[in-house]
């Protein structure tokens, strides 16, 4: 039994849905990264990221390899990155939106002083 396309995108958010995941995401944009790099970026315990590192790998967003006894991960492919940029462009324009409604709540907060 297949699942729904619907389906299979909200499991993918829910993959994507962890500070740290999206972090590992945004700091891989620039290109690979070895694991010391990104626990000096994140600053989370190795454990943790380790954790999060392979819920990322098993999905297949991100690929490790090692290079001696260092650990290098970067992005599957570009459609994360572009996935990463298209979030931010829709945050900025989500923020965007209240801060200018925040503006004109002051202004009428002024007009009725």
């Amino acid at each position: 039994m297949s699942v729904p396309l619907y389906q299979a995108k909200a499991e993918f958010f829910r993959m994507l849905g962890h500070p740290v995941r999206i972090r590992v995401l945004e700091l891989l944009q620039d290109g690979p990264m070895p694991v010391r790099d990104l626990l000096t970026a994140i600053e989370v315990e190795p454990s943790a990221l380790s954790q999060q590192l392979g819920v990322l790998r098993r999905s297949g967003i991100v690929t490790s390899a090692r290079d001696g006894s260092t650990v290098v991960y970067e992005l599957a492919g570009g459609d994360v990155a572009e996935l990463m940029r298209a979030a931010r462009r829709i945050l900025t324009e989500m923020l965007a939106g209240r801060n200018e409604l925040l503006e004109e709540l002051r202004e009428a907060e002024v007009a009725a002083s």
